[in-house]
């Protein structure tokens, strides 16, 4: 049997806050490089931002984590309702569907959405899933793969609903970096920090 206990969430719960951060710094810094949308009149305007950059990095952090125990509550009683091997095929057509969403419904209804916006947004997100997916069967089993792809696309493109509604292109890259950087560390992180129980 698998425990979570209060010290290994502490590590999770705070690795986490820090891999988030570092996301948002970087995400906004890049932003700030191509576009140069804040003007900085020196060091002190630069450091600021950078800070506030770490601060929204360690909201999107917990939020991510919300989303992270969310899944792990839902893909519990979805083992407890479903047979095992009928819950897979669900997430995956789950998954499926939160992608197909994501690349063409939102572009031709909402007609003011650049298909061009949604269709890399899509991509980039399928690609990290896939990518995530193959570390976590390498490190774990072949069980593992569709668990994962349900986690890094359909909860994450969950997650962003509320930043895709705004449809402004920066701000989803602000929340879509830290937030994917965080969801794979806790998935990857996952089968580590869970250990047998003694006795």
């Amino acid at each position: 049997m698998s425990v979570l206990n209060i010290k290994t969430w502490f590590h999770l719960f705070w690795t986490t806050v820090l891999i988030g951060s570092l996301g948002a710094v970087a995400a906004g810094l890049a932003l700030q490089g191509i576009s140069g949308a804040v003007p900085f009149k020196g060091i002190t305007d630069f450091l600021l931002y950078a800070l506030i950059l770490f601060g929204y990095g360690m909201l999107v952090s917990v939020y991510s984590q919300l989303g992270f125990f969310a899944y792990l509550i839902l893909n519990y009683m979805g083992f407890g309702v479903f047979p095992r091997k009928i819950w897979q095929y669900i997430q995956l057509v789950l998954a499926l569907l939160a992608l197909f969403d994501l690349f063409l419904i939102r572009s031709f209804v909402g007609g003011e959405r650049s298909l061009t916006a949604d269709l890399l947004l899509g991509l980039s997100i399928l690609i990290a899933a896939l990518a995530v997916a193959h570390f976590k069967v390498r490190d774990t089993n072949a069980s593992a793969w569709i668990p994962t792809f349900f986690f890094m696309t359909g909860i994450t493109i969950v997650e962003l609903i509320g930043v895709l509604r705004i449809g402004v292109d920066n701000a989803t890259l602000f929340i879509v970096v830290p937030l994917v950087a965080c969801n794979a560390f806790q998935i990857l992180r996952l089968h580590r920090i869970l250990r047998p129980a003694a006795g």
